[in-house]
């Protein structure tokens, strides 16, 4: 019942109190989603999509050409098929002619829509080039070239749409999934210009009823959505998704277990041990209640290195080994996660795409070891060595303890510096933290999105090359990958140069996540993949 009370005060109140004379209709038959987004939701234009909350709220009000499937392989989307040339240069597309923008007065009527054609994606994904944007999206068109038609894109007819690259990028087509490259309607964009981030127009299975920010957010089925089920059903079956902003991550919790939200992602220390045992599994007493999914998650969790600037003893790699095989990642695990992921002993790509070396085992915990490196580093049993100083997040805190604990029984010693989210974020971008904790979440689901933290022309501020690693070798295998199109072949030197990294050791990696997904006994259909999508077109709320 708290379900329906909340769907009316929330919706209709908006949408209903303005039928004189009308009473309010029966809503107990409605599919209502609720969801918290305790990151908060800052836009909804998709030129902003640059971090999972985003993401979500973007995914259900707007589409692409191309979507990930459960097993993260391009399917179609609103480009019902394409061919990419011989030369890896030309993406070629052909649209769907029955996909419509969500309703708004300014295509001439209040009820009024209007279909989308290719040159929808010409101007959609120009906007990302336009400086007066300014999306952090612009980076997923560097392979592009910018001579061809405009910015790249070309629209010859209503249903045709072409791409060009400056040379062959293998994940390219993957990269098109993103949010950044979804279809947005010129008039309501050039209306409400900035404001737009608050007035969203998609093609999306929903579309926008209400957005209090910071309060609650509700989206409305879209009746006219192209997509159907595999029965020809139309999607989606839901008929509201609501999603409130609760901050604090320990009430949010409460508010799932007392069935006030439907759907929780991940855990936080605060609850884990009341929903989990000791080894990840669900709680006997939530059986009956909860639905827990666990599956990969693209996210590899590590402590980066300043491989530039002062003179810290961190610049000589038998410090930076001495102190990968320091700590133990399997008991850190076991007792600091309730071994939710996998320990980091493999490389910096993580376990879910082509490139993870299942076969290598590297920097166990060896306490001897990490002892001789210190003692060939000129600090024997860690004597003469400074304090090393590692910046972090209270999130973080109790696993950068637990580290600072391990590496001080083999001489090294480790003080904790925590900081607010955004203060590290400008150090690490600054380079000014000498050793910093830091996740990657994949942007698309290639392992080259992980090695490009390591490319040198990356350096941060302008790219994700944090530590300022710097290696010719690699620099050359990296282009190469770039240009393979030949998918073993280009997995092989994903591999060597992960190796190379590895052996250089820029980074501590630390485990590789995992998605948790919980949902009460009634909701069915929630998809999601590797990159921890929100996929909720096939939901149902029984």
């Amino acid at each position: 019942m708290m379900r329906i009370n909340r769907f009316l005060i929330v919706c209709c109140s908006l949408a209903l109190f303005a039928v004189n004379g009308c009473r309010m209709p029966d809503n107990s038959d409605k599919m209502i989603f609720r969801y918290n987004e305790s990151a908060g939701i800052a836009s909804l234009d998709p030129a902003y999509s640059k971090d999972q909350a985003l993401n979500w709220g973007c995914s259900q009000i707007y589409n692409g050409l191309i979507q990930l499937d459960t097993a993260l392989q391009p399917q179609p989307c609103i480009a019902k098929r394409w061919n990419i040339s011989d030369d890896g240069k030309t993406y070629s597309f052909t649209l769907r002619d029955d996909v419509f923008f969500h309703k708004s007065e300014l295509f001439g009527s209040p009820d009024s829509s209007r279909r989308v054609v290719a040159s929808d994606f010409v101007y959609s994904l120009s906007r990302i080039f336009d400086p007066k944007v300014a999306s952090p999206g612009l980076w997923i068109f560097n392979e592009v070239d910018t001579s061809f038609g405009q910015n790249g894109f070309l629209a010859p007819d209503d249903t045709s749409f072409i791409i060009k690259l400056k040379q062959p990028f293998s994940p390219f087509l993957s990269l098109l999934s993103m949010p950044y490259c979804s279809v947005v309607p010129r008039e309501v964009v050039e209306h409400y210009g900035v404001d737009f981030r608050k007035h969203p127009c998609g093609t999306g299975p929903f579309r926008m009823q209400m957005w209090k920010e910071g309060v609650k957010l509700v989206l409305r089925r879209n009746e006219k959505y192209f997509e159907k089920d595999d029965d020809g059903t139309p999607l989606p079956f839901l008929d509201a998704v609501a999603v409130t902003f609760i901050v604090d991550k320990q009430t949010a919790f409460l508010e799932f277990i007392k069935g006030n939200l439907d759907f929780m992602n991940s855990i936080a220390p605060s609850y884990k041990d009341e929903l989990l045992t000791s080894t990840g599994q669900l709680r006997p007493k939530y059986n009956d209640r909860i639905d827990m999914v666990s599956t990969p998650f693209l996210n590899t969790e590590y402590l980066g290195f300043l491989m530039d600037g002062d003179d810290s003893p961190l610049k000589d790699k038998r410090i930076r080994q001495a102190i990968c095989y320091g700590f133990d990642r399997r008991k850190m695990m076991k007792y600091m996660r309730n071994n939710i992921g996998l320990p980091g002993c493999n490389g910096f790509i993580p376990f879910g795409l082509p490139g993870f070396d299942t076969s290598a085992s590297r920097y166990e915990f060896n306490p001897e070891r990490s002892r001789q490196l210190l003692s060939e580093a000129g600090y024997p049993g860690g004597k003469g060595l400074p304090e090393l100083k590692l910046a972090t997040t209270a999130t973080y805190a109790d696993l950068c303890k637990y580290i600072q604990q391990q590496l001080g029984m083999v001489g090294i010693n480790v003080s904790i510096d925590v900081n607010p989210p955004a203060a590290l974020r400008e150090q690490i971008a600054q380079g000014k933290a000498s050793w910093f904790r830091g996740s990657w979440i994949a942007d698309y689901p290639d392992a080259e999105n992980y090695l490009s933290l390591f490319y040198s022309p990356n350096f941060c501020p302008s790219g994700p090359n944090y530590t300022h690693f710097s290696n010719k070798k690699f620099d050359r295998l990296y282009e190469q990958a770039k240009r393979e199109t030949d998918p073993d072949r280009r997995t092989a030197l994903y591999r060597e140069m992960d190796a190379l990294v590895m052996d250089e050791a820029p980074v501590v990696v630390l485990y590789y996540d995992q998605i948790l997904h919980f949902t009460h006994k009634n909701v069915t259909g929630l998809r999601s993949n590797a990159m921890n999508t929100l996929d909720l077109r096939r939901v149902k709320i029984n």
